[in-house]
């Protein structure tokens, strides 16, 4: 299997040398950027398997980045993970509804950011063998990555679809949050309990957008269930 291709948007040189060092050392292949322009072109030539976003870039901030990358179907299932100094909780739910799928403050061990790539990129890759899933009108295909409802194509980012994928293949059961991350996310996972409602809240949104929001169901107290039952 080829090395995996890491994407860093960092506009610091000295930053980007050093994720680029410490990521060679661990087998990946590293490609770099500064900004956004520069990120683009990298994205259309490399097609990276993940994306290492800094929050503050010139020009076009990192979350303006990580929002216009979703809105593309060509981009919007590479994984991504924010870098930035910003440590409050209010600013990672920001980066969680701009898209991006996991929060490393600066400053960061070398050793910790490999941990986190690996684990999302295991986490982000569908099992191709997997058959397709059908539940009502909504239809997930694991080997193609594609969501549909009534055979109308529905846009959801790749947590998002792992967790749908988890909810169709164990339907009308109680999950609490705990669980959830760590069977979605991974038992190795390093997010938070409340990334679980931000990504729920958009799964919500993707299914409720094309007419039908039955699915994810709120159980008070408790967590959230997968139903085709009203």
């Amino acid at each position: 299997m080829n090395a995996a291709t890491i994407l860093i948007i960092e506009d610091e040189a000295a930053i980007r040398e050093m994720v680029s060092h410490a990521l060679r050392r661990s087998g990946f292949q590293a490609v770099q950027a500064g900004d956004t322009d520069a990120a683009l072109l990298q994205i259309t030539e490399t097609n990276p398997d993940l994306i290492l976003l800094d929050w503050m870039l010139p020009g076009q901030s990192g979350m303006d980045l990580a929002r216009r990358l979703r809105r593309d179907d060509y981009t919007r299932d590479i994984p991504i993970i924010m870098l930035t100094a910003r440590v409050e909780e209010d600013d990672k739910i920001l980066g969680l509804d701009a898209g991006v799928d996991d929060y490393i403050t600066k400053p960061f061990s070398p050793r910790e950011l490999t941990a986190r790539i690996k684990a999302l990129l295991r986490r982000s890759r569908p099992h191709a063998d997997d058959a397709p899933v059908q539940a009502g009108s909504l239809t997930l295909d694991p080997a193609d990555h594609r969501v549909s409802i009534d055979d109308r194509p529905v846009a959801i980012g790749p947590t998002e679809f792992r967790l749908l994928h988890y909810f169709m293949t164990h339907p009308d059961r109680v999950y609490s949050r705990d669980q959830l991350l760590d069977r979605v996310w991974g038992r190795n996972s390093f997010v938070e309990e409340r990334t679980v409602d931000v990504h729920i809240l958009r799964l919500r949104k993707a299914l409720t957008a094309h007419g039908d929001s039955r699915y994810i169901q709120t159980v008070r107290g408790t967590g959230y269930r997968f139903s085709t039952r009203d």
